[in-house]
C-alpha cells in the first residue's frame, strides 16, 4: 500500500504544531515570509534567534528525511527561467498578499481569518491556473 498520504499527514500535523507553539510563544502569526521578510528588513531582531531557528528547519529536516528516506522523484520542469520566474512571481505575490501560504493558508485559516480564507482561495486559484496556462496551454512545463 502506498504510504505518501501518511507522511503527508504527519508533515501537515507537523506545520500546524509548529504554527500553533509560534503563535503561543509569541501571539504572533507563524509564516515564512513574515519571518524571513523581519530578518531582511530588521524589524524582526528582537526574536531572531528564533527566526532563524525557524527558516534553518525549513531546511534541515528535509536535508534529513532524503538522508534517510532518499530522493523521491518529482515533476519540477527541468526549465531554469521558468524556475526563477515562479519563485520570483511567488516572492512578488507574497509581498502583494502580505503574507505566503503557511500564514495564510495554515494560520489564518485556523484562526478563521477572513483575509486568510480569501488570500488562501486565490492562491489555489492562482496556481491551478497558472498550470493550464504554463503546462496545457503553451507547453513550457
Amino acid at each position: 500500500m502506498n504510504q505518501d498520504w501518511l507522511m503527508g499527514l504527519l508533515g501537515g500535523g507537523l506545520i500546524g504544531t509548529s504554527a500553533a507553539i509560534f503563535l503561543l510563544a509569541n501571539g504572533k502569526v507563524m509564516g515564512a515570509s513574515g519571518l524571513i521578510g523581519g530578518l531582511v528588513d530588521k524589524s524582526g531582531l528582537g526574536n531572531w534567534q528564533e527566526r532563524l531557528a525557524w527558516i534553518a528547519g525549513l531546511v534541515i529536516v528535509p536535508a534529513i528525511i532524503t538522508m534517510l528516506y532518499g530522493v523521491k522523484p518529482t515533476n519540477i520542469t527541468g526549465n531554469i527561467p521558468v524556475i526563477i520566474a515562479a519563485g520570483l512571481f511567488v516572492g512578488i505575490g507574497t509581498r502583494i498578499a502580505n503574507g505566503c501560504t503557511s500564514g495564510h493558508g495554515i494560520c489564518g485559516i485556523s484562526r478563521m481569518s477572513l483575509r486568510g480564507i480569501v488570500a488562501t482561495v486565490f492562491y489555489i486559484g492562482a496556481g491551478g491556473l497558472t498550470v493550464v496556462i504554463f503546462k496545457h496551454v503553451l507547453g513550457i512545463i
